[in-house]
């Protein structure tokens, strides 16, 4: 087992929702290696990540997707140092899948096993590319399709939270708003699609915040007042949405993305004024839209602070993450016992 840190390579292994990735990171980190199998065309037709598919498909791309991840690296079983997983939160069906592939090899290849959580991971990725350094103390936003989360990024190893979602998260706002749009799964770069074209002015929408000093998250309200626009307010009427013009739509979808966006950077800034933040982290799969990134972009310029926001090929899931977080882990010696399980649960 090669101790030295100086050339660490970890495999990581990333199955906790609908896509099934494995990579290869060396200290640096220097990414050797990214495979990715997404699921989305499964997923598509029921409009959400449907638990029992996501799980069987995992189970036909796990072995591929690690050889993969393997060959484009360059790198044999025996040069890997340690097998990282991230084993909670997500779907548990989904989660057993990647964490019992990550255990037999830890165990075949007397491996060390490395636990990683999947939002941790996601702070990580802010990091990966960054053009800019970390400045401590650092407000971090995960913003995802399962999560809506701040953190106080002390360290990768101890992230404090500071909030949470109460119901819905951003990314299943955008999901659920594309169905009462028709616009398609996924709804994140549907609803941003639609929104191009539209006035984010034209419907007041409601901004939930709490009360004045939350740093919680609440979207389902934002969803009902989207689904009571386009139904009635006693719901009984039909669904307006196939009687209304591609401009309609389009000033609905961008009046909704304005008021996530609004909350989010809201948020945020409270985030950075608590805490007396230096710079400001994005991770998740909503951290891609274009308009949240602007928005964020003008936030810490005016605040006179750094922003490092994930790549946008790092925003969706990834193994990447997971692989490059376990590196300090990997340093610190923390490592799992083969007896791992997974968790749907874990902030």
């Amino acid at each position: 087992m090669n101790h030295d840190t100086k050339d660490v390579k970890i495999l990581g292994i990333e199955t906790s929702c609908d896509e099934t990735a494995a990579a290869v990171v060396a200290t640096g980190p220097r990414v050797l290696s990214s495979v990715v199998a997404s699921q989305i065309a499964l997923h598509k037709k029921y409009g959400g990540v449907v638990p029992e598919i996501a799980s069987r498909a995992h189970l036909e791309k796990i072995y591929p997707v690690i050889t993969q991840a393997l060959a484009d690296a360059k790198v044999t079983p025996h040069q890997i140092d340690a097998v990282a997983v991230a084993n909670r939160p997500g779907l548990t069906i989904a989660l057993i899948v990647g964490v019992t592939a990550a255990k037999t090899l830890a165990w075949a290849w007397s491996k060390p096993l490395i636990a990683i959580n999947h939002l941790h991971a996601h702070m990580q990725s802010a990091l990966l590319d960054a053009q800019t350094e970390c400045r401590s103390p650092a407000a971090a936003l995960i913003v995802s399709g399962g999560h809506t989360s701040l953190y106080d990024y002390e360290s990768p190893l101890e992230p404090k939270l500071l909030g949470f979602t109460i119901d819905d998260a951003a990314g299943e706002a955008f999901d659920k708003v594309a169905t009462i749009l028709n616009l398609g799964y996924p709804g994140g770069p549907a609803i941003e699609q639609a929104a191009k074209n539209g006035n984010p002015r034209a419907v007041d929408f409601p901004r939930s915040l709490l009360d004045k000093h939350s740093l919680d998250f609440s979207f389902s309200g934002l969803k009902t007042a989207v689904l009571y626009h386009c139904r009635g307010q006693n719901m009984k009427g039909e669904n307006r949405v196939a009687q209304m013009t591609p401009s309609e739509i389009a000033d609905i979808a961008a009046s909704f993305q304005a008021a996530v966006v609004d909350v989010l950077v809201k948020k945020v800034r409270r985030a950075v004024l608590k805490i007396g933040a230096k710079t400001v982290l994005v991770g998740g799969g909503v951290a891609a839209n274009t308009a949240l990134r602007q928005a964020l972009t003008e936030l810490c310029d005016k605040l006179n602070i750094n922003l490092l926001i994930a790549a946008k090929r790092y925003c969706t899931d990834n193994a990447v993450m997971v692989a490059s977080l376990a590196h300090y882990k990997y340093q610190a010696r923390a490592f799992a016992q083969l007896d791992l399980e997974p968790a749907s649960s874990g902030e």
